[in-house]
């Protein structure tokens, strides 16, 4: 099998892990956070979710990116979207990935190549 039908075979696999897998993920705090709010109790006020009592977390306001598209594990804050943004993570870690990627290969002075003969050429090494 080529290397190209291989990187294929994976992105898609990627993708496809991404968008099934997302919608079994547990949708209960983490351990840091479910230790940061043990002894405080979640109340409504005015229609926001605030911390009462003693706890580590008894201060904490949302963060800057609390409200960005791909925030709490969704689109939008749509529920049943945890897959899209699970699809949406992997494209943009693939994309950054691959611009790194090219970033660093032309800082060496090599053009990347998914071409067996080409590497072999390049560096005198046969591919696996």
């Amino acid at each position: 099998m080529s290397r190209k039908k291989v990187l294929v075979v994976l992105g898609v696999a990627v993708l496809l892990l991404a968008g099934v897998v997302s919608y079994l993920a547990v949708p209960d705090p983490d351990g840091l956070e479910a230790a940061t709010v043990r002894g405080c109790e979640v109340v409504e006020d005015g229609g926001a979710e605030v911390l009462s009592g003693e706890c580590a977390a008894a201060g904490a306001t949302d963060h800057a990116l609390a409200n960005s598209p791909l925030a709490d594990y969704s689109v939008g804050a749509r529920e049943g979207s945890t897959g899209i943004a699970g699809i949406a993570g992997a494209v943009v870690t693939l994309v950054v990935a691959f611009g790194l990627f090219m970033v660093l290969a032309r800082r060496r002075g090599t053009t990347p190549s998914i071409d067996p003969q080409a590497h072999e050429a390049s560096t005198g090494n046969t591919w696996p």
